[in-house]
């Protein structure tokens, strides 16, 4: 198999279009620890958008929190009014739909928003539940052995890793 090779900037122009789309003047941004925050940092910036975007993390709701714990992310931080907000949820990489589904009842415990719309940098497929992307910069198809990882230099410039065979 030849190598999968992913301009992670030019995934994130998609994205920023995309999302762009989805905005009202009421939308908040929400982004998933940790490729997700980063991606909702850098899209607040450059949408102009006031305020500060928000963090979720998926730790408290996963369905393996017992082998997970609290490694698996930072902690939630939403800095504006849940209930009745419109949000745009971010993620890096979507695959099964669990962290989706954790994040949602994370985001719930905090109030109930008017909408939830999702936007990632790639969709890989391979879903668990029936959790689809309102946008999606990229649909790639890898082997469940392996994983893609987005990476953030010291500039905030994204690259990804492929990790597995």
């Amino acid at each position: 198999m030849g190598a999968l090779l992913l301009d992670a900037e030019a995934l994130y122009r998609e994205l920023l279009r995309g999302v762009r789309s989805l905005c009202g003047p009421q939308t908040r941004l929400v982004g998933i620890t940790s490729g997700g925050a980063w991606l909702a940092e850098r899209l607040q910036q450059d949408l102009g958008l006031a305020g500060a975007p928000g963090v979720i993390s998926s730790a408290m709701h996963r369905d393996d929190f017992a082998q997970r714990g609290l490694a698996a992310g930072g902690q939630t931080q939403l800095p504006f009014e849940v209930n009745g907000a419109e949000i745009v949820l971010l993620d890096d990489v979507l695959y099964t739909g669990r962290t989706i589904r954790a994040v949602i009842n994370e985001l719930f415990d905090y109030g109930r928003p008017a909408s939830v719309r999702l936007a990632v940098l790639v969709d890989r497929g391979g879903r668990e539940l029936p959790v689809q992307p309102d946008f999606a910069a990229a649909r790639v198809a890898l082997p469940a052995a392996q994983s893609l990882e987005l990476a953030r230099d010291a500039a905030g410039r994204f690259s990804f890793h492929v990790e597995g065979q």
